[in-house]
């Protein structure tokens, strides 16, 4: 049995074979073939934060592979009322097949998996957001083949975005630049992992400068919102903008997680742009995560 907590839970073989297959399996969906190797098979979905990008392709993802996803709300379960993790994680993997959980701290995952007998998927945590890069990676793949070898630009917040980049650097081999705030950056331990493939800058043009691609998410993340009004002017210089775009090679590629700030973090001039696969990669969530979910659930 596997988890997939982190992009570090599978070699960087696996996760080449887990984008190549979501790409296969995104073609038949097109061509209107029918997959369905997960009939019976049950997902159970715990979000302890909300969601559209994530609920919406699990959720869609199970039912074209044949399954069930069944939504689980902490307000109706009693995770939400005090029941230990480890406990929750012992009777829900009894009565399903794998467990998607969107939560914040990043122990409270861990926590499950180490508690539960079926396959444990990290929907987002504070620390990071794996699912997403699947995403990501599937969209450059598509486009551009291989990124061994690019540079990467992540404008903005040190987050759990900014942590999975990190993380994805070192499985597909990209360089990494980071251009952030002072005070701003990723987690220490975590960045210190990539030795020398991240490079940290304290302004958005030194980041972008020659990049394949560009990155960037919301300045303040979900449970951030008492820091909105300080954050937009810590990070009023790390805008992503057309001059920002310009700094990168002429054919980079831009990409956010969604939903985006419009005129905050992003332009819509950008956001909406020739270079913007945005809609792209949103749309890779499903065909990234039905990829995931083959792989994790045995047939």
């Amino acid at each position: 049995m596997r988890h997939f907590l982190s992009l570090l839970d599978l070699s960087r073989d696996e996760l080449i074979a887990l984008i190549d297959h979501a790409i296969d399996v995104k073609t038949k969906l097109k061509q209107g073939v029918a997959h369905t190797p997960l009939s019976g098979k049950v997902l159970a979905m715990i979000f302890e934060k909300s969601s559209t990008r994530t609920r919406v392709s699990f959720e869609a993802g199970m039912s074209q592979l044949g399954g069930h996803a069944m939504f689980l709300s902490t307000r109706d379960i009693q995770l939400g009322r005090g029941e230990p993790v480890e406990d929750s994680a012992r009777v829900i993997s009894s009565m399903v097949d794998a467990i998607m959980i969107r939560t914040f701290g990043h122990d409270r995952v861990e926590a499950l998996a180490a508690g539960s007998s079926a396959p444990v998927i990290n929907g987002l945590t504070d620390k990071l957001h794996p699912c997403q890069i699947l995403a990501d990676m599937q969209t450059w793949f598509e486009l551009r083949g291989d990124i061994k070898g690019a540079t990467v630009a992540w404008i903005g917040d040190g987050n759990n975005m900014c942590h999975s980049y990190i993380n994805a650097a070192i499985q597909f081999d990209f360089n990494l630049n980071i251009g952030c705030p002072a005070g701003y950056e990723p987690d220490a331990e975590i960045l210190a992992t990539a030795k020398n493939r991240v490079n940290i800058f304290y302004t958005s043009a030194e980041a972008a400068a020659d990049v394949d691609l560009v990155v960037t998410d919301v300045w303040a993340s979900m449970g951030q919102e008492q820091e909105q009004q300080q954050r937009v002017s810590d990070f009023k210089a790390f805008q992503v903008n057309s001059a920002i775009m310009k700094s990168a090679h002429k054919d980079a590629l831009f990409m956010h997680c969604l939903p985006a700030h419009r005129e905050e973090e992003v332009t819509t001039e950008v956001l909406e742009g020739k270079q913007s696969v945005v809609w792209q990669e949103a749309e890779n969530r499903l065909h990234a995560q039905k990829s995931l979910l083959e792989f994790l659930i045995p047939c």
